[in-house]
Protein backbone atom coordinates (compact mmCIF):
# COMPACT_ATOMS: atom_id res chain seq x y z
CA UNK A 1 0.00 0.00 0.00
CA UNK A 2 2.85 1.84 0.75
CA UNK A 3 4.00 1.88 -3.22
CA UNK A 4 1.33 4.29 -4.31
CA UNK A 5 2.36 6.67 -2.25
CA UNK A 6 5.93 6.35 -3.14
CA UNK A 7 5.28 6.86 -6.81
CA UNK A 8 2.72 9.57 -6.17
CA UNK A 9 5.90 11.60 -4.30
CA UNK A 10 8.08 10.62 -6.78
CA UNK A 11 6.06 11.99 -9.75
CA UNK A 12 5.24 15.11 -7.72
CA UNK A 13 9.39 16.18 -6.95
CA UNK A 14 8.99 15.52 -11.01
CA UNK A 15 6.52 17.51 -11.76
CA UNK A 16 7.84 20.70 -9.45
CA UNK A 17 11.16 20.27 -11.07
CA UNK A 18 12.71 19.61 -7.65
CA UNK A 19 16.12 18.88 -7.23
CA UNK A 20 15.66 17.24 -3.97
CA UNK A 21 15.74 13.87 -4.60
CA UNK A 22 16.58 13.34 -8.35
CA UNK A 23 20.03 12.57 -9.64
CA UNK A 24 23.18 13.71 -8.31
CA UNK A 25 22.30 16.23 -5.00
CA UNK A 26 25.55 15.45 -2.75
CA UNK A 27 26.24 18.93 -1.69
CA UNK A 28 23.16 20.83 -2.86
CA UNK A 29 24.82 20.47 -6.53
CA UNK A 30 22.15 20.70 -9.10
CA UNK A 31 21.80 17.56 -11.20
CA UNK A 32 23.14 18.11 -15.10
CA UNK A 33 20.52 18.34 -17.56
CA UNK A 34 21.60 15.07 -18.65
CA UNK A 35 20.78 13.38 -15.26
CA UNK A 36 17.40 14.73 -15.21
CA UNK A 37 16.33 13.41 -18.47
CA UNK A 38 17.94 10.38 -17.33
CA UNK A 39 15.43 9.85 -14.08
CA UNK A 40 12.70 11.75 -16.19
CA UNK A 41 12.86 8.53 -18.45
CA UNK A 42 13.40 6.14 -15.79
CA UNK A 43 9.82 7.75 -14.29
CA UNK A 44 8.28 7.55 -17.59
CA UNK A 45 9.51 3.95 -18.21
CA UNK A 46 8.46 2.90 -14.50
CA UNK A 47 5.26 4.22 -15.58
CA UNK A 48 5.31 6.96 -12.82
CA UNK A 49 4.61 9.42 -14.88
CA UNK A 50 2.36 9.69 -18.21
CA UNK A 51 3.89 9.79 -21.29
CA UNK A 52 2.60 13.37 -21.79
CA UNK A 53 3.55 14.73 -18.84
CA UNK A 54 7.34 12.95 -19.97
CA UNK A 55 6.90 15.39 -22.72
CA UNK A 56 5.94 18.29 -20.99
CA UNK A 57 8.73 17.72 -18.93
CA UNK A 58 11.41 17.21 -21.09
CA UNK A 59 10.74 19.96 -22.63
CA UNK A 60 10.61 22.32 -19.91
CA UNK A 61 14.51 20.75 -18.63
CA UNK A 62 15.36 21.16 -22.63
CA UNK A 63 14.31 24.70 -22.89
CA UNK A 64 15.51 25.84 -19.71
CA UNK A 65 18.60 28.18 -20.20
Amino acid sequence: MKLPVILLLAATLLAAGCAVGVGNTEGGVRPTTGQELLDLQKARDAGVITPEEFERQRTRILNRR
